[in-house]
């Protein structure tokens, strides 16, 4: 099963880890969100989780997506062809998400996140620039447009592509089930508070 998923090569490391962690666990059950509450041992791991979800929630993504719009029609882009250019985004979007997984071996999950976290702060404080100058001059609604493209690239580099395999490669298999329904759970939370505060902090 290993060689038809990895290919051809030795992947005795990998069996050897699976075997170990197999060991460890010594045919437990499932455990459930309130165990992984409740247990001391995996603690960190919850509080990287809900820091990496936190951070992606407040990284800036949905106002980004939210305000695209308004900033392809100041481009001078058509209303009527916007959708296509939103495509683009999600297409864009995907890419690097796919980038990211042929990435995230060579360049490790940790430069991932801050390099892209870095690239897209500075995108948004440019995005803030060009929006505030865009009636100055006839191409800042275009350095716009590429900054939205540059931000949703990095996200998908970064902690777009690195925050989802993340919840299996820090919990042992007994956990990984909780800690799904943990993620989404908060994932869930933190849209609808964003989404009730945001009106009100514009």
């Amino acid at each position: 099963a290993v060689k038809q998923l990895w290919g051809d090569g030795d992947h005795m490391a990998e069996i050897n880890d699976m075997m170990s962690e197999q060991k460890a666990i010594g045919g437990e059950k499932a455990k459930s969100v309130w165990d992984l509450l409740r247990d001391r041992a995996v603690r960190w791991q919850l509080v990287t989780l809900l820091l990496l979800v936190s951070c992606i929630q407040l990284s800036g993504a949905n106002v980004v997506y939210s305000y695209a719009y308004s900033i392809f029609t100041k481009a001078g882009i058509p209303p009527a062809q916007t959708h296509y250019v939103s495509l683009g985004i999600g297409t864009t979007e995907i890419l690097s998400t796919v980038l990211c997984g042929f990435l995230i071996e060579r360049a490790g999950r940790k430069t991932l996140l801050w390099k892209n976290y870095t690239v897209m702060a500075l995108a948004l404080g440019l995005l803030t620039v060009t929006l505030s100058l865009q009636d100055s001059f006839f191409w800042v609604p275009y350095c716009s447009v590429a900054l939205v493209f540059v931000f949703i690239m990095s996200f998908g580099i970064g902690p777009g592509g690195v925050v989802c395999p993340l919840i299996t490669e820090i919990f042992i298999q007994s956990y990984r089930p909780a800690a799904y329904v943990f993620n989404g759970v908060i994932n869930w939370i933190q849209l609808f508070i964003l989404g009730l505060v945001f009106p009100f902090i514009v």
